[in-house]
């Protein structure tokens, strides 16, 4: 008995110390937010002073210095992130998660970003003030990498850290180039709708830009003329991409006349997929020359959203069109070579070995046309003997985005922010401007491209002849853009630009939701501070969704309803569209839509057609018509011999969605609040394995908003009716230069992508709650109140 005794405490005690080393060893892979560092090549000390939600303030003596710490605390809060980012573009995803992954690198890797990163790394000039400070930034990440803690990811996957690069940078922005591209959504879908059901079945499909729509007007007004719109196309292999794409984004500039106190209060949130960590690293970077209020991507060094106390500037999508599509004539025996302009030329072949994990490497080869990329054994969607080849502006074009951005930080007044912006030429971006002098600003920046006129690049255009092909490059001058406009307010909502001489400029644009909500607000009311702003940028009400209801109301037989339906109906007619938490009428709405669109168009279209169909913001643009029009092709079920009608979609939608909702939450209509099938969780990568998904994902939380509304959580539309929110703000910022040092901002989760920081998710129940923290830049305050200090010296 007493042998059992002495075994059993050795045992207790081996299996203590095992625990004590485990902590032990946890606690060495946090972060470190106080004390000294030594940093190699710093020329002077950098003072980091980390204020209550973990921002690092980064003072220095040069911006040398600056950019190179802030390569280390960025990595030491965010290397896994900038690991999974630098992995996109030459598609090496599989090494980390495996053969899941390898259709995603072969598209991926088709698409040529890291041969267009490799290309611009080559050519780089050495002495230029941005490649200069990109490589402090990179020295400063790779001094983590080789000094720091390893984040614990790196662990749970088993990849190695190795050092960054320049080519790394490129290849990150060419991811943020390919996320916001959303030509591959759309267009083999309404290809395959005319080619299958005839061009009448486009009629009622919102396929061209609407001008009578709610638009960005320019000012001044251009003499320029664009070609015709363009749209999208659905392309599945990025569905399990671990990294968040760009979806949307408001912003909205006032001046001076349209604010309380006389100055300009400028309003931004990026809507980006969901994610932990969540998009933006902040960081405020002050030196004698310089100083900025950034958010950044990770791996890039400079901030793509970001203010001082002299100008503010911000992004939404432009939502331009810079992809096109072609088919390709094959010789008829030599399947190496394709007709363009009446001869015969060999496609490029490349061979490329994807590596992956707990499996043998993956050799593939693909095809190039002169317009790109075959798609054709690449991306599964693509089928049948025709090749289609991907033309992309982003890799077509020389590659200066990165200079741009550098210019951008740098540029202290508005005429040299907007010579920096003609660098920009994908992604498609709404750049907004504000600044302290009352001038406000909207351009919209991309390489526009003219096509002739008689070409529908909606569809997939021909390749073999050479006379679909775009005909100029259009100048930075020509783009659309509004400045100091006598209405005294610049917005943007991914809605359209307003037409120059009668032609709408070509992209793929959400509808006017959200725009036409922005301009009610914004329009009549000339006394705006940081209060109502702050209130704005969080409304959840739409202008749109009770006039649809109101419009299928109109169909509903009345006879036929039981006295709870009719209650429910009463209800949606004195509804104001507004989507909170004890919101019946929004969950009935979206429950309606669903079955009304699903029975319009799914017995014409395939499963996965209209899967695809609904990811489109052609499908978002076609719900306010389709519930206006009174007669369409598409009301009419093909499988019946009868001919429906609107009125018979509309009824037997209402009573489908009614069942379900009964069914899901219960008889008592009442019951039927938002917050009960509208949630939001923070997807980490990891947190994908279900047993660490409570430690690496953050929430899930009942939340209000809901699609095309100023707090835009969007939200796929699904057949158990349960709305998991997967993009929306990635921030929320409000820059106030009346008085610029207490502007307010938040984060959806936190500010490190270390699960063992304290700022892992301590703003998630704020965003949530749509509450705000300060963006601190008052030195005095900052040190007087830092939770901590940073001191890097010399090495």
């Amino acid at each position: 008995m007493e042998k059992l005794k002495k075994v059993f405490l050795i045992v207790i005690t081996l299996l203590l110390l095992v625990v004590i080393g485990i902590v032990i060893f946890i606690i060495t892979l946090k972060p470190n937010y106080s004390g000294e560092q030594e940093l190699k090549n710093l020329k002077s000390a950098v003072s980091v002073y980390y204020d209550t939600y973990g921002i690092p303030h980064i003072y220095g003596e040069s911006e040398t210095d600056a950019f190179r710490t802030l390569g280390y605390v960025h990595a030491q809060d965010r290397l896994w992130q900038m690991e999974l980012l630098r992995r996109i573009g030459p598609g090496r995803l599989s090494e980390v998660f495996g053969k899941d992954m390898i259709p995603t690198d072969k598209f991926l890797i088709s698409l040529g970003i890291d041969e267009a990163s490799e290309k611009t790394a080559a050519s780089l000039d050495e002495n230029s003030e941005t490649i200069r400070l990109t490589r402090a930034y990179l020295e400063g990440v790779n001094s983590f990498i080789e000094n720091g803690p390893t984040p614990v990811e790196f662990y749970l996957t088993g990849i190695e850290k190795t050092p960054f690069v320049v080519k790394d940078v490129y290849n990150t922005i060419g991811y943020m180039a390919f996320s916001f591209a959303m030509a591959h959504k759309t267009d083999p879908l309404l290809t395959n709708i005319k080619e299958k059901l005839g061009s009448e079945y486009l009629k009622d499909l919102e396929v061209n830009a609407d001008p009578s729509l709610t638009t960005i007007a320019n000012y001044p007004k251009n003499d320029f003329i664009l070609k015709n719109t363009i749209s999208e196309i659905a392309f599945q292999a990025l569905k399990k991409l671990p990294v968040p794409m760009f979806e949307g984004s408001n912003s909205w500039v006032l001046s001076p006349e349209k604010t309380k106190n006389g100055k300009v209060i400028f309003a931004n949130d990026p809507h980006i997929g969901f994610s932990q960590p969540s998009v933006w690293y902040e960081a405020h970077v002050s030196t004698p020359t310089y100083e900025k209020y950034g958010y950044h991507l990770a791996g890039v060094p400079f901030p793509l959203l970001g203010h001082d106390r002299n100008l503010a500037y911000g992004l939404t999508m432009f939502e331009n069109d810079d992809i096109d599509f072609y088919y390709e004539e094959e010789h008829p025996t030599d399947k190496t070579k394709y007709s363009y302009k009446g001869a015969w030329k060999t496609y490029e072949t490349v061979t490329k070995t994807i590596k992956v994990k707990d499996a043998d490497a993956v050799a593939f080869t693909y095809k190039k046309t002169i317009h790109g990329p075959v798609l054709n054994g690449i991306a599964d969607q693509i089928v049948g003997d025709k090749p289609i080849a991907m033309s992309w502006v982003y890799t077509r074009v020389e590659n200066k985005t990165l200079n741009a951005f550098n210019s951008i930080v740098h540029a202290n007044a508005l005429n040299d922010f907007k010579k920096a912006l003609a660098g920009i030429h994908a992604p498609g971006l709404n750049i907004m401007y504000g600044d302290a002098k009352g001038n406000i600003a909207w351009f919209a920046t991309a390489k526009l491209y003219q096509m002739p006129d008689s070409i529908n690049t909606k569809f997939v255009l021909e390749g073999s002849s050479g006379a679909q092909e775009p005909l100029r490059y259009l100048d930075f001058e020509e783009n659309p853009h509004a400045i100091n406009p006598p209405w005294n307010y610049v917005y943007s909502a991914n809605n359209q630009p307003d037409s120059i001489l009668g032609k709408i400029y070509p992209g793929y644009y959400l509808p006017e939701n959200r725009a036409k909500r922005i301009t009610q607000l914004l329009a009549p009311k000339n006394d705006w501070d940081k209060d109502a702003v702050s209130k704005m940028i969080t409304d959840v009400t739409s202008a749109i969704n009770p006039s649809v209801v109101r419009n299928l109301i109109n169909e509903i037989d009345v006879s036929a309803l039981s006295e709870n339906q009719k209650q429910l109906i009463h209800q949606l007619k004195e509804w104001q569209g507004e989507a909170t938490l004890e919101n019946v009428e929004t969950t009935m709405y979206h429950r309606w839509i669903y079955f009304f669109m699903k029975n319009t168009f799914s017995d014409e279209l395939s499963e996965e057609q209209f899967t695809a169909f609904l990811g489109t913001h052609f499908f978002k643009r076609t719900i306010a018509p389709m519930a206006e029009k009174r007669e369409s092709i598409w009301w009419d079920d093909i499988g019946t011999p009868e001919k429906e009608t609107k009125k018979v979609m509309v009824n037997k939608s209402f009573q489908q969605a009614y069942a379900a909702l009964e069914k899901s939450l219960g008889e008592d209509t009442q019951y039927w609040t938002w917050n009960k099938v509208h949630s939001i969780e923070h997807p980490h990568p990891i947190g994908q394995v279900e047993a660490l998904r409570n430690f690496f994902n953050v929430g899930p939380f009942e939340v209000n908003g809901t699609r095309e509304v100023i707090n835009n959580l969007s939200f796929a539309y699904t057949e158990d009716g349960l709305y998991k929110v997967l993009s929306g703000p990635s921030t929320r910022r409000i820059i106030d230069f009346s008085d610029v040092e207490n502007s307010i901002s938040i984060l959806p989760t936190g500010q490190s992508g270390n699960m063992l920081s304290n700022h892992y998710q301590d703003q998630a129940k704020m965003y949530v709650n749509g509450e705000f923290r300060k963006m601190m830049m008052n030195k005095e305050e900052i040190t007087a109140t830092a939770e901590s200090v940073l001191i890097f010296k010399p090495l």
